[in-house]
C-alpha cells in the first residue's frame, strides 16, 4: 500500500516538475510569467517534501512531520545532497505565502531558475533510481 502511494506521489511530482521546468523557459515579458513560475514552484516544492516523507517512511524512517524535519532526514539518509539549499528553498517557499512584493518575487523567481529547478530535478532522478 505504501509502495503504491509512493509511486502515485512520484508520478504527480514528475508531472509538477515538468510543468515548473517548462515555465522557467518562458521569457519574462509580463509579471504573470513570474507569478506562474512562483505558483508552480510552491506546488512542486510541497509535492517534493511530501514525496521525500513518503519515501523515508517506506524505508522505515518514522516520526517525520514537517518540511524541515523531512529535509534534514532526507539529507541524513542520502536522498538529497545539499541540505542547506533545500532549507533555503523551504524558506523561499514560506516567503511566497507571507510576503509579496516585486523585489521578493523576482528574487525567488531567480532562485528557482538558478538553483531550485536543478535540486528538484536531482530529487526526481534519485527517487526514480531507487523505486
Amino acid at each position: 500500500m505504501l509502495k503504491d502511494r509512493l509511486n502515485e506521489r512520484f508520478i504527480d511530482y514528475q508531472n509538477a516538475y515538468k510543468r515548473l521546468k517548462e515555465s522557467t523557459k518562458l521569457e519574462i515579458n509580463d509579471d504573470i510569467i513570474v507569478d506562474a513560475v512562483i505558483q508552480r514552484f510552491e506546488f512542486t516544492f510541497e509535492m517534493s517534501w511530501k514525496l521525500m516523507k513518503i519515501y523515508l517512511e517506506y524505508q522505515g524512517i518514522q516520526d517525520i512531520q514537517s518540511p524541515r524535519s523531512t529535509i534534514k532526514a532526507a539529507f541524513k539518509y542520502g536522498l538529497i545532497e545539499d541540505g542547506d539549499k533545500w532549507i533555503g528553498m523551504m524558506l523561499d517557499r514560506n516567503r511566497t505565502s507571507h510576503v509579496y512584493d516585486e523585489k521578493t518575487a523576482l528574487e525567488i523567481y531567480n532562485n528557482v531558475k538558478k538553483d531550485y529547478v536543478f535540486l528538484l530535478e536531482k530529487l526526481l532522478n534519485k527517487i526514480e533510481e531507487v523505486i
